[in-house]
């Protein structure tokens, strides 16, 4: 058991290190990973991967709720695993963009959006918003002072049935606000609620 937490946590924190993360964020990040494809029942993980632990390798996805699935083209698939508040007045959301066609693909450059300034830092998914229709207002992805966006970078490709943990940081709606919509270029839009 022991060394189940001890893989799991590696694990956890090299998808931190891969999605070069704030160090707030990486919490949100190990806890979202739970389960994953570890051979073994997790039972030293979070509480939402125990609840079917008896086929952790059927369940790779279904190890933490999906709020949404958002469908984009060929094949990929954005599966929305968390939309958290923080403190900061942001909001994290979180997920795993998939490849559930039988090629590899690369991603379209638009998911990066069409700011210069985003685009000039390479591919990334830039160019998603979060829609508050009850407050009639479209929030964009953070960027920090070097013009980069406050999201997964440098995804090219997606081999096929390969999965890549994704996040993305916007301002936070108003505290009242618990829905959103969120959208992505070429991906059919989703509805998720915010936490915390």
């Amino acid at each position: 058991m022991q060394g189940m937490s001890v893989r799991f946590t590696t694990r956890a924190r090299s998808g931190a290190v891969a999605l070069v993360v704030a160090a707030g964020l990486a919490l949100g990040v190990a806890g979202c990973g739970g389960g994953g494809d570890d051979d073994g029942k997790p039972e030293s993980t979070a509480s939402a991967s125990q609840e079917r632990g008896s086929e952790p390798s059927t369940q790779e996805n279904e190890a933490t709720e999906t709020l949404a699935e958002l469908r984009g083209p060929d094949g990929l698939l954005l599966q929305v695993t968390s939309a958290e508040r923080d403190d900061g007045g942001f909001v994290t959301v979180n997920g795993t963009l998939k490849n559930d066609s039988d090629k590899s693909l690369n991603l379209p450059a638009q998911l990066s959006g069409n700011e210069t300034e985003v685009i000039r830092n390479g591919r990334s998914l830039g160019g998603a918003t979060l829609v508050d229709s009850k407050g009639k207002k479209r929030y964009y992805v953070l960027r920090d002072t070097d013009g980069r966006p406050l999201t997964t970078t440098g995804i090219t490709g997606i081999k096929s049935g390969e999965s890549v943990p994704v996040f993305m940081q916007f301002p936070a709606p108003p505290t009242d606000t618990v829905e959103v919509s969120i959208q992505l270029p070429m991906f059919a839009s989703g509805t998720i609620q915010i936490s915390g």
